[in-house]
């Protein structure tokens, strides 16, 4: 992250807390002869459109009076995507009981890949919640052991 879109973290993530959602991450970027600065936001239950919106309204409102950049840019706040990564606890939290895609190192129980439904986590592992044909399974899987952890959609 540059010095910029840290000092955009730094003073957004406040304000879009108290309107209910996360920070996820922030890009500025230039494309062609144009700059953009980009937010990405969720909350538990997935972001709306009109959760953007809102969050767009009222941080276009906050970059203009704390005028951290200086010159043009297009503003975007969107949502990361259906299957973003999971970088922390947070992002777990708002995961659980919703789907969930975990790829391992090596292999447990004789596979290495789960898509299933969170049903928990802790400091040292998650567990999943996966279906074998009709059957429900549930698997415990130590986070050290984690290679990819991501949002899943499930069918």
């Amino acid at each position: 992250m540059n010095r910029t879109e840290q000092n955009v973290m730094d003073k957004a993530q406040p304000v879009v807390e108290t309107l209910g959602y996360k920070l996820i991450e922030v890009e500025y970027v230039k494309e062609g002869p144009d700059f953009y600065l980009r937010l990405y936001l969720d909350k538990k239950g997935g972001i709306s459109l009109e959760d953007c919106a809102r969050a767009s309204e009222v941080l276009s409102e906050k970059f203009d009076e704390w005028d951290l950049i200086k010159g043009g840019y297009f503003l975007d706040v969107s949502s990361p995507g259906a299957e973003r990564p999971i970088k922390d606890d947070d992002d777990l939290e708002m995961t659980l009981d919703h789907g969930i895609y975990v790829k391992t190192y090596q292999q447990i129980a004789g596979e290495k890949e789960w898509t299933g439904i969170l049903k928990e986590y802790d400091e040292k592992s998650v567990t999943v919640e996966y279906k074998v044909k009709t059957r429900k399974k549930t698997i415990t899987i130590e986070r050290e052991k984690i290679a990819t952890i991501r949002k899943a959609v499930l069918l």
